[in-house]
């Protein structure tokens, strides 16, 4: 391990490195950089760098992904995947997906120059899509290492009309070679992907990291309430049957549900009323209902509170209510000895931490079809994400490095047998 002196300026490299990063986006506030854009091609030649600093080989991989390999995993020895993604949501932040890129790699170069040599291959990747704002077509690099990659994707189109296939092509991808990633489960140890939080526990904890036991199960609902429209002056409001202060008081049922529930969140996003004039009153409205809960009978047991309460309301206003599910992803859990190696490492580096799950999707969603998932959590100032104004620390940066990298090195795996 390196000594303190290092170990104190470990966090100001990294900031260095995610401010030079945050240069490679489209114009505009915040950070912009989509799947298989100038910026996204730009960028790669500064991952590469620093994969090599980390004494890696970088390779871009037929679905986009980066990719740098130690000179154990080249040789074919179990392999521990670390990374995130490097793509953002339009006018994102510097930090989400590209911590999860740059902090390995820092933490990889810091144990190469204390002369530490781990005793197994270590892979990082910079996966090109994740967020899905382009084509809409999210988890496509982790999907293709696991294997779960859907053909049909390729045909997605961004707003000038452009397949995802096309786009890939032109990036120097290979669409058709995509099946080819898919990586045998007996060659992994497992996937690690450190990431800002996007939320305010940690601060609320004041902790600088969380080990993280499960992502999130997520479903969406589409509501439709049907009233009757009518003349907005001349009908009385005894007996109107007005969708909109329908749907408005089933947003509030919704909220009181979700918030007298533990390990329950959950929004109502959109909203369309119809006929949407100033003077009619509203015949029909349709929202969108997401739930979350790291926990499947929670999620279950939560909508169907909602549904019933919506339904009750409904017919206590003469109206119509139709609900139908339009996605719906099951939690997933890390695995326990990632979760306890995290722990360990935490405590090594006397930072307090405690077992927190994540409201949000990742990469790991799509990794866990093909090996056991780990994941660790960095604070980020009042858990603001998917914003111009995202920030962390450059303290919270230094200790989750050398959380990393105590992880790395305490580590053992038997190599893969030849």
């Amino acid at each position: 391990m390196p000594d303190s002196t290092t170990q104190a300026a470990l966090g100001h490299q990294l900031m260095a490195r995610l401010d030079e990063a945050s240069r490679y986006s489209r114009p505009g506030p915040g950070v912009t950089r989509l799947f298989c854009s100038d910026e996204h091609r730009e960028i790669l030649a500064l991952i590469a760098d620093w994969m090599r600093q980390a004494g890696l080989t970088p390779e871009l991989d037929a679905a986009g992904t980066l990719v740098g390999r130690n000179a154990r995993a080249m040789a074919g020895e179990k392999t521990l995947i670390l990374g995130s993604h490097q793509d953002t949501v339009v006018e994102g932040g510097k930090y989400d997906g590209m911590l999860g890129v740059a902090m390995p790699l820092q933490a990889l170069q810091a144990l190469k120059e204390a002369g530490t040599e781990l005793p197994y291959g270590v892979e990082v990747v910079a996966f090109g899509d994740e967020e899905g704002t382009r084509f809409q077509s999210t988890l496509v690099g982790s999907r293709a290492l696991a294997g779960t990659f859907d053909p049909a994707s390729l045909e997605a189109r961004d707003a000038d009309g452009m397949t995802l296939g096309e786009a890939l092509k032109a990036f120097g991808g290979n669409p058709e070679a995509i099946p080819q990633l898919a990586r045998r489960p007996e060659s992994v140890i497992g996937f690690v992907e450190v990431h800002i939080e996007q939320g305010p526990v940690l601060e609320q904890r004041d902790q600088a990291v969380g080990v993280v036991t499960a992502l999130t199960g997520i479903e969406r609902h589409r509501m439709i309430v049907t009233g009757k429209a009518g003349h907005a002056g001349t009908t009385p409001m005894p007996g109107r049957r007005d969708a909109l202060v329908g749907a408005a008081e089933m947003v509030v049922a919704a909220d009181r549900i979700l918030n007298a529930t533990q390990d329950f969140v959950g929004v109502v996003g959109k909203l369309e009323v119809r006929p949407n004039a100033v003077n009619v009153i509203p015949a029909e409205v349709r929202f969108t209902l997401e739930l979350r809960s790291p926990f499947a009978e929670v999620r279950e047991k939560g909508r169907k509170e909602i549904l019933e309460a919506c339904q009750q309301l409904a017919q206590a206003r003469g109206l119509e209510l139709s609900s139908e599910r339009t996605y719906q992803a099951e939690a997933v859990a890390c695995a326990e000895w990632l979760i306890e190696a995290l722990e360990s490492a935490c405590q090594a580096c006397h930072e307090p931490t405690e077992r927190m799950f994540s409201g949000a999707g990742h990469d790991g969603l799509a990794m866990n079809d093909l090996t056991d998932i780990g994941m660790l959590f960095v604070r980020c100032k009042d858990g603001l994400s998917h914003h111009p104004d995202e920030a962390i620390s450059v303290e919270d940066a230094d200790r989750a490095t050398r959380v990393l990298m105590r992880f790395l090195s305490d580590m053992r795996t038997e190599p893969q047998a030849n």
